[in-house]
């Protein structure tokens, strides 16, 4: 198997290593998840590199990019910080959805818009009793059969960069509640500053730049044309680009974790203790050789797994194990980071607790630990509920 880069990759990963070194500086990451900004700045040098227009075809203004592309891309972003690869994957996820699932109009009003800059898209699925059980979510549009609309009511909770400016929301509610269970959702387009639209920002412990947000929906109204896909069919919508929202999630995990590693590393080869570096004893040097073990065994199940996605395979078990074994692997490492700074590492000028701190909720979001051990055992045969 040929994990080599081609001329072009190789060029694409440079330049956007030097742009990420240029623009999100130390200082602007300190700010940015200190006050809870979105990087907008950084956005925007990824809609003028043409970074957007990756995964989607020419027609639509992209660029033709498969699955290798997107991993390159997004393990660089996530070199810097987790919430970047968060930032322009929740933009890239949403816009395949609707690639995928959406009618032409759609496309062609929708995608070059995203692609331009013009518009940022945001999920918003989770309610407060429906997580890993997204088929029990309570939130209802109904349709409105005199004019062709729906009127939306509900909760949705923990939804990424949802206040960010002129986002749209690809929103997953009940459509049937007479349905069962799974059967009776359907997603629509959502721009959040439509009326009846209430949005409070969470208080969290990691992710700061992007934010979770509670969004409230008191009677919004919005046209049967912000509907993708058929009504009732917003299960398959949800599913249709998860294996590939999972692969590229992976490749940010790894990124993040190998700047863990390599911050780590640069500490215990200058900090001294009884006249000589940390690093030089067993203890600290056998932390930082198993950190960077799990690190490229992570990146190869990563790769491991797009490359099966991208000759068009079944690869839910190996995109399911780059995932739990990405995400444990980073709130790993980043533990461990924390323990070789020692006391350096709680403060917050230091990278360390940053890490840390956004590397906790991704055994979490984007399906539990829990539940992609379950999908694991599931392909080994193994009927778990």
């Amino acid at each position: 198997m040929d994990f080599d880069l081609n001329e072009e990759q190789s060029i694409l990963r440079d330049n956007l290593r030097r742009m990420m070194d240029e623009v999100a500086t130390s200082d602007y990451l300190h700010e940015h998840d200190e006050k809870g900004l979105y990087p907008y700045a950084v956005y925007d040098k990824w809609v003028e590199m043409g970074l957007l227009g990756l995964p989607f075809p020419e027609e639509y203004g992209g660029y033709g990019g498969d699955v290798i592309d997107m991993t390159l891309v997004s393990e660089e972003l996530g070199r810097k910080a987790y919430p970047f690869l968060e930032a322009y994957g929740l933009s890239a996820f949403s816009g395949l959805s609707l690639l995928h699932n959406g009618s032409e109009a759609q496309k062609k009003h929708y995608l070059p818009k995203l692609i331009k800059g013009e518009i940022r898209m945001s999920i918003s699925m989770t309610e407060p009793d429906a997580g890993s059980d997204a088929g029990n979510m309570r939130t209802l549009a109904v349709a409105d059969g005199d004019s062709d609309s729906w009127v939306i009511n509900g909760q949705k909770v923990f939804s990424t960069a949802a206040d960010a400016d002129n986002n749209i929301i690809t929103l997953y509610c009940k459509t049937d509640n007479n349905a069962p269970y799974q059967k009776g959702i359907t997603a629509f387009l959502v721009p959040n500053d439509t009326p009846g639209i209430e949005i409070k920002r969470l208080d969290t412990f990691g992710c700061k730049m992007l934010g979770l947000s509670e969004v409230f929906f008191d009677n919004v109204r919005i046209s049967d044309q912000q509907r993708i896909g058929a009504v009732n069919g917003g299960w398959q919508c949800m599913l249709s680009g998860l294996m590939f929202e999972r692969i590229v999630t992976s490749a940010g995990y790894v990124g993040n974790a190998q700047t863990v590693v390599d911050q780590a590393l640069e500490y215990a080869k200058e900090r001294k203790q009884f006249g000589k570096p940390i690093g030089s004893t067993q203890a600290i040097a056998h932390m930082l050789a198993d950190m960077q073990t799990n690190v490229d065994a992570a990146r190869m199940l990563m790769l491991r797994a797009a490359v099966k996605l991208a000759k068009g395979e079944n690869a839910m078990r190996e995109v399911t194990q780059a995932k739990l074994f990405g995400s444990e692997t980073f709130a790993d490492v980043a533990n461990q980071g924390m323990q070789i700074m020692g006391g350096y590492s709680y403060m917050m000028e230091y990278d360390m607790q940053r890490h840390y701190r956004d590397a906790r909720s991704t055994t979490i979001a984007a399906g539990t630990s829990q539940m992609q051990r379950n999908l694991i055992a599931n392909t080994m045969g193994l009927k778990v509920k």
